[in-house]
């Protein structure tokens, strides 16, 4: 599972949106991890529902997700906002890192474990700066897949 979590196209590196709506659009369209779903338009709107019952946010981090019956494995992918998204956190920072994951409704249980690993990685320490300071997008998907690897062989507490 945690080599197939941040393969590549699954990090949208540098988006240029600056609102929580263009971001959520922004990282849908040019993540290759989505290419795969028939109906991006039923995805988008579905991230959008869920929104609307608010968002895990916080410290930089904001995770958003939209159920969708047609896929069969969980995707996941990373937009990387340097100067900043405004997502209304309830903190008053600015979004840099936007996580999206798209799943069917039948995987509530993985999505909350998956949920659980990325809120670890997002609280580690160093996360934040080792992030930010790649330029690259193969890089960031390396980071990844290394920090994702680590947090989910540890207990989540």
């Amino acid at each position: 599972m945690c080599n197939t979590v941040f393969g590549p196209g699954a990090v949208v590196f540098e988006i240029k949106s600056q609102t929580k709506a263009d971001a959520i659009k922004e990282i849908i369209s040019r993540a290759k991890v989505f290419d795969g779903i028939f109906d991006k338009a039923q995805f988008e709107e579905a991230v959008f529902i869920r929104e609307e019952q608010g968002s895990c946010v916080g410290h930089g981090v904001a995770f958003a997700h939209g159920k969708i019956p047609e896929i069969s494995e969980m995707k996941t992918a990373l937009g990387i906002s340097r100067q900043g998204i405004n997502y209304n956190a309830p903190d008053g920072r600015l979004v840099h890192f936007l996580f999206i994951v798209a799943t069917n409704p039948s995987m509530h249980l993985d999505y909350l474990k998956r949920l659980a690993i990325l809120a670890k990685m997002a609280r580690m320490e160093n996360f934040h700066n080792e992030i930010l300071s790649c330029f690259a997008q193969e890089e960031v998907e390396e980071k990844l897949k290394r920090t994702f690897s680590f947090c989910s062989s540890q207990s989540i507490a």
